[in-house]
C-alpha cells in the first residue's frame, strides 16, 4: 500500500497551491480522460523512483466553534493519524501566529514525522537573511524548507525531503499486485460510496448473513471492515467503507472530506464496487469516488442499488445513457442494477468483479498487439504535428493491473488526445477490456544518438562547402 503525505496549516498560507505544484510536476503515465471535472484532495506524485500519494486539507483553524470549520478541522487531525509524513505549512511572511503554534501542539502530540514548509519565499534573499527561522520555536524538527508553490522554487528538494522521510517501502507497496499468483490468492473487491446508498446492506447480502451493521442512518460504518467468501470457487475478501461524504464548503473554496481510509481501502483492492442511489441519480460525489479508483487504475464495477424503489417508473437502458453522461470518464465500466434490500441480482456483483479482475490481469499477445498496430496505422494514420507526421512505429504491453501499453513514435509530445482516445477505443474494442488502460508515448531509443550522427555529417559537410 503506498505511502500518504498529508499537508496541514493555517487557511491561506498556500497548502493547496504547493498540493497542485507537488502533484502536477508528475510525468507517469498520459491517459486522457474527458468529461468530468473533479476537485482533487488527494494526487499521486513520483520522485527518485518513489511514490507517495499527497493529501491536500481544509485551512486548520484550531478553536473555532463554526460547526463546519470544526468539521474541516476534525479531518485534518483525522489525515494526520492515517498519513506517514506531514507537511506543515506556514507563511514565511508572517512569522509564527497563535495558530502556528497550536497546530504544532496538535502535530507534537501525533508523533508523526513532519517537514517544516516556509511558503511564499518567493526569492533567495529571504532564505538568505533568515526571513521565517522564528518557526523552529515551534519545534517541529531541526530543518525549515523555504519553497514558493506559486513560482515553484524549492518544489524538487522537499519532495526529496519526503522521500527520505517515508517508511522503508514494502514488497507490497512497489509491487503492482499481478506481480502475486492472481489465480490462486484471494481477490480484494472494496465496496465504496456515498453514505446512506446501501453498501452495508449490499454485504450482507453477499455474504448472506448479518456481518455488517447495517442502518439507514448515514454514517454508520466508520472503519474499514473486511469479511471472506467464496463464489465460484475463487476466495473473495469483501471491504466495506465508511461513506465518502458529499462535498461542504465555505465561500466555495473548502473541501471537508471523509476519503483518507476509503482511500486506502481502494488502494489495496483489486476491484472497486461504487455504489450508486438509483432515487438520486449520478451526483458530483459519485463522479469524485468513482475519479479516486479510476486513478488509481482499479478494475470496476458500478452498482446502482435500490432499483426496487424506481422500478417501473424508470428503464434500466435510461439509466443507463445519463450514467454515460454524468460518469463519462468510466463509461466503459459494467453496470448492475440491484436491490440489495431483497437480493434482486446481488451474485452478479460477484460474477462482473471476477470477471473485471481477469481483465484487469491482462496480458495481449504480441503478434495481436502488432496486428493492431498495423490495422490502426492503416485505416487512421496519425496526424502531422510541427510540419511533420506523426508515425507509430510498433506497440506492447509493459504491465498489467491495469494494462499498461507503450506506444513508440516520433514525436511523443505531438500526439493529440483525440488519438490518444482513439487507441484507448481500439485496445477496449480489440480486447474486450472494461477496466482502466494506461498509455505511454515514447522515441525510439538511441533517437538522440541518431541525430548527433546527422548532426555531426551536417557539420562536416558545411565545413567542406567553406573550404572549397
Amino acid at each position: 500500500m503506498g505511502a500518504l503525505v498529508a499537508i496541514v496549516g493555517r487557511p491561506n498560507v498556500g497548502k493547496s497551491t504547493l498540493f497542485n505544484r507537488l502533484v502536477g510536476r508528475r510525468t507517469a503515465i498520459v491517459e486522457d480522460r474527458p468529461g468530468v471535472t473533479r476537485d482533487r484532495l488527494y494526487g499521486d506524485v513520483e520522485w527518485l523512483d518513489r511514490r507517495f500519494t499527497l493529501i491536500d486539507t481544509g485551512g486548520f483553524v484550531p478553536g473555532e466553534k463554526d460547526a463546519l470549520l470544526k468539521k474541516v478541522r476534525q479531518q485534518a487531525l483525522f489525515a494526520v493519524q492515517e498519513c506517514d509524513v506531514v507537511l506543515f505549512v506556514a507563511d514565511v511572511r508572517a512569522g509564527i501566529t497563535s495558530g502556528d503554534e497550536a497546530i504544532a501542539a496538535e502535530l507534537r502530540k501525533a508523533g508523526k514525522p513532519v517537514l517544516l514548509v516556509a511558503n511564499k519565499a518567493d526569492t533567495a534573499r529571504l532564505e538568505d537573511e533568515g526571513a521565517g527561522s522564528e518557526l523552529y520555536r515551534l519545534g517541529l524538527g531541526d530543518a525549515l524548507y523555504y519553497v514558493s508553490a506559486e513560482r515553484g522554487r524549492g518544489a524538487d528538494d522537499l519532495k526529496e525531503a519526503v522521500v527520505a522521510a517515508l517508511p522503508p517501502a514494502t514488497g507490497g507497496e512497489e509491487k503492482p499486485a499481478f506481480e502475486e499468483d492472481a489465480d490462486s490468492r484471494p481477490v480484494r473487491v472494496a465496496i465504496v460510496g456515498r453514505p446512506n446508498v446501501g453498501k452495508s446492506t449490499l454485504v450482507n447480502a453477499l455474504l448472506n448473513e448479518e456481518r455488517m451493521v447495517a442502518s439507514e442512518l448515514a454514517g454508520t460504518t466508520v472503519d474499514p471492515v473486511d469479511s471472506e467468501l467464496e463464489f465460484q470457487g475463487r476466495k473473495i475478501i469483501l471491504t466495506d467503507t465508511a461513506g465518502i461524504r458529499r462535498k461542504a464548503s465555505i465561500s466555495q473554496t473548502v473541501e471537508q472530506f471523509a476519503v483518507v481510509g476509503s482511500l486506502r481501502t481502494v488502494e489495496r483492492a483489486d476491484v472497486v464496487v461504487v455504489v450508486l442511489d438509483a432515487t438520486e441519480p449520478a451526483v458530483e460525489q459519485d463522479a469524485r469516488i468513482a475519479g479516486l479508483a479510476e486513478e488509481k487504475g482499479r478494475a470496476m464495477v458500478v452498482v446502482v442499488n435500490k432499483w426496487d424503489q424506481v422500478a417501473g417508473k424508470a428503464s434500466s437502458a435510461t439509466f443507463r445513457e445519463q450514467l454515460k453522461d454524468s460518469l463519462k470518464f468510466i463509461s466503459y465500466v459494467p453496470v448492475v442494477f440491484t436491490s440489495a434490500i431483497d437480493g434482486t441480482k446481488v451474485e452478479k456483483v460477484l460474477e462482473l468483479a471476477l470477471q473485471v479482475f481477469g481483465q484487469w490481469q491482462f496480458r495481449a499477445p504480441t503478434p495481436l498487439m502488432n496486428r493492431l498496430l498495423k490495422h490502426v496505422t492503416e485505416h487512421h494514420p496519425m496526424p502531422w504535428h510541427a510540419g511533420k507526421p506523426l508515425k507509430l512505429y510498433y506497440a506492447t504491453q509493459v504491465a498489467a493491473a491495469p494494462p499498461t501499453f507503450v506506444f513508440t513514435c516520433n514525436r511523443p509530445e505531438g500526439v493529440p488526445d483525440r488519438y490518444k482516445r482513439y487507441l484507448v477505443n481500439q485496445l477496449r474494442e480489440t480486447f474486450d477490456l472494461k477496466v482502466p488502460l494506461r498509455l505511454l508515448f515514447r522515441e525510439r531509443p538511441g533517437k538522440s544518438k541518431r541525430s548527433a550522427r546527422l548532426g555531426t555529417m551536417v557539420g562536416r559537410k558545411q565545413g567542406r562547402k567553406l573550404k572549397s
